[in-house]
């Protein structure tokens, strides 16, 4: 590499400039990840909206989630509330939730309240509501390499970012017939069928176009702690990047003047100056901050601007993203989880959109901040930055570095009730953390494909095992969250799917409790039974037809209006037990993703992240001393065993 030739000297507003300068390689690059014949947001104007479900639909389901989880009495006062609700107040809240819905066509009626739950949530958003996905390794293995995957992972990551701006990435679309949908024949024909008509067409072939509306908070964004609730930041001017390194964070522009891609090799030229500078972990690492209650961290930034650091705090604010540079090499799955997960809160900036977290041996996942956006826009970005980067990386294990402007490194200035708030704030992590468990699990006896022989759903398989691992543990069923996107509406966030329920309850009863009791087709049966009634809860779901999320609205109604008390529903007990959920879970699969999580999100659950691959189910899953994750998983194996003895027609023991 060649010989440093600036020398460090501090800059007006805290920046501290190094620069180095390296031979050009001379190579030229893409600017897009491909060219859509479709505009990116060809179908946005004319998705259909989020509907508001039937008041009477909704207690329907409320009552029969809460079937499984109460007692006789307890069930009996719970129908008494809520038909209550159903014949009185709640139908006055309804009435004002539509009315209000039809004055907001441009949205949808969750997206207002939604933003704002978790905006105005004062826990950390460290564990609390920050997920992990990690990737898939590089099938190459020289290209696993912390610095060349790195630089190509940054160069894949802004050539979405162009793509997506300039109105060239495919539209995502669920495809039900994609030989029909999924072809350029197709596209060709759309694209000149009118925006507000477009959904109209792809519906016509059996294809669902979905909301795009959170993509442009991908990049440039963060979000900014502030007194009561926060807010969402957004500055598309911004060209440079954010890197992480043992606490010290620096900027570099990924995107010159022109708006186009800064050459590859120079990327690589900066990165390398990041990873071989020698400045020492700084005492005071202001990252950790990010990881506070968030009023606490908003008093502290208010002084950190009063201390001179306004033009450095907007550099990291307005970054593309965030890339922390890790200095750990991983052990294994746990290990990966941990530091992806929540890391040493050192080396983070949790409020940033999303991180891309490159651990020492190549390892890599994203970590996002949860309000601006759900798994939907992220793991699409994950997907094409996997692919991008595995199948047309832009830098070599041979690569020549070019030539490099300026590295700068943030320098902040920092007062004494600064660095206490600081130092608090690293043992309020460390204290938190210390008490997160996680354990995976993989099944080797069968996946999706033998699931789907026996004509069963595999994520209704999956619930089931969660619910009669827990029983198995417990004694008793829990209240369980699946997350459910309803993208296929403008402005759709997500529905919960509620999949413990009286179906479930009668098989993981059957299965644990009586199993000499129960023939191999009576058990069939019951499988059956389950499956076919967590497929309609999943459909209803994602034709926004659930209960949480429209009680949820009515509920934020009430409140906004200074309703008190509030309604008899709120206030019954068995609400808050449902929505104390114990077992909360998400599920995905995808080519580049190799494992995600998340934590518990109440101080007695498991957080559970799963996929149902081909051949075999995997289990990634969290909790705090109050539950046993190891025994839980056992469990849930063991569970599973049973349920593909008997699909294969033997009885179990």
């Amino acid at each position: 590499m060649a010989a440093f030739l600036g020398s460090a000297a501090a800059k007006p507003g805290g920046l501290v400039s190094v620069v180095r300068r390296y031979r050009s390689s001379g190579r030229k690059c893409s600017e897009f990840l491909h060219k859509s014949v479709v505009p990116s947001m060809h179908y946005q104007k004319s998705l259909p909206r989020l509907p508001v479900p039937k008041l009477e639909d909704t207690i329907r389901r409320y009552l029969a989630a809460q079937r499984p989880l109460l007692n006789d009495d307890q069930y009996s006062h719970t129908e008494k509330v809520a038909r209550s609700f159903l014949d009185g107040v709640g139908k006055n809240l309804h009435a004002e939730l539509v009315a209000q819905d039809k004055k907001n066509k441009h949205t949808s009626y969750i997206s207002a309240p939604w933003f704002d739950m978790y905006l105005s949530a004062r826990e950390s958003v460290v564990l609390n509501f920050n997920p992990f996905m990690s990737f898939n390794p590089d099938p190459k293995p020289e290209y696993n390499d912390q610095l060349l995957r790195a630089t190509n992972m940054v160069c894949s990551a802004v050539r979405f970012m162009k793509t997506l701006r300039a109105g060239l990435l495919e539209p995502e679309v669920f495809h039900l017939n994609p030989e029909k949908s999924d072809t350029d024949r197709f596209k060709r024909l759309i694209r000149w069928v009118p925006p507000s008509l477009s959904w109209y067409g792809a519906y016509m072939v059996n294809a669902y176009p979905l909301d795009m509306s959170q993509y442009f908070r991908l990049f440039n964004s963060t979000r900014v702690p502030r007194a009561a609730r926060d807010e969402l930041f957004t500055d598309q001017k911004g060209r440079h990047l954010l890197v992480m390194r043992r606490g010290n964070m620096y900027v570099f522009d990924v995107v010159d003047r022109d708006g186009n891609l800064v050459q590859p090799a120079e990327i690589l030229a900066h990165l390398r100056y990041v990873l071989s500078d020698a400045a020492p972990a700084p005492p005071f690492p202001l990252g950790v901050l990010t990881s506070e209650n968030r009023d606490v961290w908003a008093g502290l930034r208010e002084k950190l601007l009063s201390a001179g650091n306004g033009e450095a705090l907007a550099l990291v604010d307005g970054a593309l993203f965030c890339l922390c540079l890790d200095e750990d090499v991983m052990r294994d799955h746990i290990h990966v989880s941990h530091n992806m997960l929540h890391g040493d809160g050192c080396n983070r900036w949790y409020d940033k959109s999303f991180s891309i977290i490159m651990a020492k041996d190549g390892q890599a996942a994203i970590n996002f901040e949860h309000s601006w956006g759900d798994g939907v826009a992220v793991l699409r970005f994950q997907n094409e930055v996997f692919k991008d980067s595995v199948e047309k990386p832009m830098v070599g294990p041979d690569c020549r570095p070019a030539a490099a402007s300026a590295v700068r490194r943030l320098a902040f200035n920092l007062d004494g009730e600064l660095e206490d708030g600081i130092a608090r704030a690293k043992e309020k992590f460390a204290a938190a953390v210390s008490r997160l468990t996680i354990d995976a699990m993989e099944f080797k006896m069968g996946g999706k494909e033998r699931l789907k022989k026996k004509k069963l759903s595999p994520d209704a398989v999956a619930q089931l095992a969660f619910q009669m691992g827990f029983l198995r543990q417990y004694g008793h069923t829990a209240a369980t969250y699946e997350s459910c996107s309803t993208a296929a509406f403008r402005h759709g966030r997500t529905e919960t799917i509620r999949p413990a329920s009286v179906h479930t309850q009668r098989c993981a009863h059957a299965f644990v409790r009586q199993p000499g009791r129960h023939g191999v087709e009576q058990l069939q049966g019951l499988l059956a039974e389950c499956s076919k009634y967590h497929g309609q809860l999943t459909r209803e779901a994602a034709m926004g037809q659930g209960f949480d999320r429209h009680l949820f609205a009515m509920r934020y109604l009430a409140n906004a209006t200074g309703a008190t008390p509030l309604p008899e529903l709120y206030r019954d007990p068995a609400y808050a037990a449902i929505n104390h959920n114990v077992l909360s879970t998400s599920t995905l699969t995808s080519p580049a993703v190799s494992l995600g999580g998340f934590a518990p999100v109440v101080p007695d659950g498991f957080g559970v992240g799963y996929g149902v691959h081909d051949e075999w189910i995997g289990c990634n899953v969290s909790s705090y001393p109050a539950r046993n994750v190891h025994e839980f998983l056992q469990c849930v194996h063991k569970s599973l065993e049973d349920i593909f003895t008997v699909l294969e027609g033997k009885p179990i023991s």
